[in-house]
């Protein structure tokens, strides 16, 4: 049995089980595999936002809390794939890696045939985009972002010129299909527009943002918008 098929059976039998649940040990015997894979499929589960109660002792065991029920994945094979191919077309992007992280939650929970159809779609579809910045450069970025830190950056222009830089991050912006970080520069003493491939290294400092707005950046093109509309 693959995991996303065992995945959606090990919730049918949380959901069997009722108020009492059900130890470890027996679903272990029921899909034939450790108890150590189970209680990392509970955790999978438990992740992808499943109401999974545990309790310890004589008695305990795992179940499904009575009120609540795995969260609706409703998904088509086609919007299962939509999301894959849009992961993974912009490896660039901000927070890429945390959104590929939540897709894989949402797929290890769909239904096995519609798992099973979105991974053959999905090897139609080839994705071809260039090298994202390294792991650690993007999550200092993220990090300075998420808690309006300084970062320090090494940056590198058009011409090869290199300058390290002390920035406070205001807004990630796609423009054009390239991503940049706009932020206060400390260096220049105003507000700049980083292509991130050309952040060649960044860390977070300590150093609280000093409390640029958006507003700052002036009005967007017509054709932006955030993220959440």
């Amino acid at each position: 049995m693959k995991r996303a098929e065992r995945l959606h059976a090990l919730t049918e039998s949380l959901r069997r089980s009722g108020i009492n649940g059900i130890t470890a040990d027996r679903l272990a015997r029921e899909f034939g595999v450790s108890v150590r894979t189970i209680k990392r499929d509970l955790e999978a589960l438990e992740r992808s936002g499943a109401p999974i109660w545990s309790r310890t002792g004589p008695g305990g065991g795992y179940g499904l809390a009575a009120s609540s029920n795995l969260p609706p994945i409703t998904l088509s094979p086609e919007q299962a794939v939509a999301l894959l191919t849009a992961v993974s077309a912009a490896a660039d992007a901000p927070y890429a890696d945390l959104a590929a992280s939540g897709v894989r939650k949402i797929l290890d929970v769909l239904d096995p045939r519609t798992r099973t159809k979105a991974d053959q779609l999905a090897a139609r579809i080839w994705v071809n985009s260039e090298e994202a910045p390294s792991r650690a450069t993007k999550s200092a970025l993220e990090t300075a972002m998420t808690e309006q830190h300084v970062a320090r950056i090494r940056y590198v222009d058009a011409a090869g010129n290199e300058t390290q830089r002390d920035i406070e991050p205001v807004i990630f912006a796609s423009n054009e299909g390239r991503w940049y970080l706009i932020a206060w520069c400390r260096l220049r003493d105003e507000m700049r527009w980083f292509l991130i491939s050309r952040i060649a290294l960044a860390n977070v400092t300590r150093l609280p943002c000093s409390g640029h707005s958006v507003a700052e950046i002036g009005e967007p093109p017509a054709s932006a918008r955030t993220v959440g509309n």
